[in-house]
């Protein structure tokens, strides 16, 4: 089997790291044991490995580097919360108006829709008593849409009465710091 000379130099570059399999290992070792190309490369690897390690020094970062960027960090003053600088009375209108425009686009609909059936003089196409609610409630679908619909309320409601309470906390301390 013919190897290619970058086939053989990976192979001697990963023998070399230590990164090789036991098994690539001893057939590297073999080869270098009786293939002068192979012998020759390692020989020319092996001096560019040991060239590179001692020509290269890692910078450290002093001992104090992590204290000297948080005192850098601590001279800027830091973004205040979205919450400061957002008119909330911008946010609620900018919701009214497309409130209004969805119940004003539901008051249109419903005012257009002919409720009389083909061929008769009134009334609602269908008999609202004929309809079984039971087979709609008792599909497994439905109630698994239920219960999640009835969880996420739930947890909308805890996340708002406990951003409630925490209004209050601070409004307490604030008051009572005063």
């Amino acid at each position: 089997m013919m190897d290619t000379n970058s086939n053989i130099e990976e192979r001697l570059w990963d023998y070399v790291d230590g990164i090789s399999s036991a098994h690539e290992k001893n057939v590297i070792e073999k080869l270098l044991e009786t293939n002068s190309e192979w012998r020759h490369k390692y020989k020319e690897i092996l001096k560019a490995s040991i060239l590179l390690q001692e020509s290269i020094e890692i910078d450290e970062p002093s001992m104090r580097f992590t204290q000297n960027v948080m005192e850098e960090i601590a001279k800027y003053k830091i973004a205040p919360a979205a919450s400061t600088y957002i008119n909330k009375k911008i946010i609620y209108s900018i919701a009214a108006v497309f409130l209004t425009i969805i119940v004003a686009m539901f008051v249109y609909v419903f005012a257009n829709v002919d409720w009389a059936p083909a061929g008769s003089g009134g009334g609602i196409p269908f008999d609202i008593s004929k309809i079984n609610y039971g087979k709609i409630f008792n599909s497994t679908y439905v109630n698994i849409f239920l219960m999640l619909n009835v969880i996420i309320g739930l947890v909308f409601l805890d996340k708002y009465f406990s951003v409630k309470k925490k209004k209050l906390l601070e409004r307490d301390l604030t008051n009572t710091s005063i």
